[in-house]
């Protein structure tokens, strides 16, 4: 059926509990785990053609656009049996923001256009589905499970947002986007970044407190998404 199975025992054996966190569904397949071997395929194909490794990436962005994108939605779809059945209905509208700039990325070192082509027609959508996730003071919230919200603003969310936004802008040459993009670095300046300490808290709560319960630089959190936020920026977007 494809694609990469979530994990295993350390000596590659079946693992009852295959969930990253607490927080994951116990299922065999992950859009989380695929995502997250899209940008490393991506990066490598820039310095080493492989044969083997091409097939692989265009599979696994394929994957993206038949199974994991849901067309009825224009989210992403966070987790599958072992034969690619979706489990549950949480939406994350980090990760939808997230995949939207790292398909493009991924597809543009193929140099395969019919393939381009199909990713730039979907990607618009998944970025229109994250837009519902704008909350009034300009930040990205962190999920949605049926009726139920997360409006706590996560850091990563709030980056790739910056990131995926301006993408689309660039992309669609949509002033939309661009404002989004806008409106969430604002956010994090004011309310993210720690002007005396340094790094970004990671997160506001819901009800705008600072969460200081969790790591500013830890297991879970280091500065991947945010410092990967401002390098993307300055070399695609000339942000000084």
């Amino acid at each position: 059926m494809g694609g990469y199975w979530e994990a295993f025992t350390e000596d590659w054996q079946p693992i009852a509990d295959m969930r990253l966190s607490e927080k994951d569904e116990n299922e065999a397949k992950t859009m989380n785990t695929h995502l997250h071997i899209l940008e490393p395929y991506t990066n490598l194909l820039r310095v080493w053609i492989d044969a083997d490794l091409v097939k692989a990436h265009t599979d696994l962005i394929s994957l993206f656009l038949e199974r994991i994108y849901s067309k009825a939605t224009g989210h992403l779809q966070l987790f599958f049996d072992a034969k690619w059945q979706v489990k549950g209905q949480m939406q994350s509208f980090g990760h939808d923001i997230e995949a939207a700039w790292l398909l493009l990325e991924a597809v543009k070192v193929l140099g395969d256009p019919d393939l381009e082509e199909k990713v730039k027609t979907v990607i618009p959508h998944i970025a229109h589905a994250a837009l519902e996730g704008i909350l009034p003071d300009g930040s990205l919230a962190y999920e949605r499970n049926n009726a139920h919200w997360d409006r706590e603003r996560h850091w990563w969310v709030q980056a790739e947002a910056v990131l995926g936004f301006s993408y689309l802008g660039k992309l669609l040459n949509d002033k939309l986007y661009q404002e989004k993009a806008e409106g969430i670095w604002a956010y994090i300046r004011s309310n993210l970044i720690d002007s005396e300490e340094g790094e970004w808290y990671w997160s506001r709560l819901e009800n705008g407190e600072v969460n200081r319960a969790e790591d500013k630089a830890g297991f879970w959190k280091c500065p991947y998404h945010n410092g990967r936020m401002c390098l993307e920026m300055i070399e695609n977007f000339g942000i000084k």
